[in-house]
């Protein structure tokens, strides 16, 4: 019994899900739906870097941590 009612939520689930994709898609189409924008520049990380400065010194002028300009010098 118990394993029944399992497989009746799975089935929900699934069915949520491609609802949820398919709305996505949809959105995707319409140009609505674009994710989140980038909050750091990559190119201006990677030319204050070759103008000499420090990691944290980079990370102060720009307003992010220190992980994420070393994680935009190694991409």
């Amino acid at each position: 019994m118990i394993g029944v009612l399992g497989a009746v939520a799975a089935f929900e689930v699934d069915i949520r899900r491609e609802r949820q994709m398919e709305g996505v898609r949809k959105a995707q189409a319409a140009g609505k739906y674009r994710g989140r924008p980038a909050s750091i520049d990559p190119t201006k990380i990677k030319e204050l870097k070759a103008g000499g400065m420090g990691a944290a010194a980079i990370a102060k002028q720009m307003g992010i941590g220190r992980a994420s300009v070393y994680r935009a010098l190694a991409a």
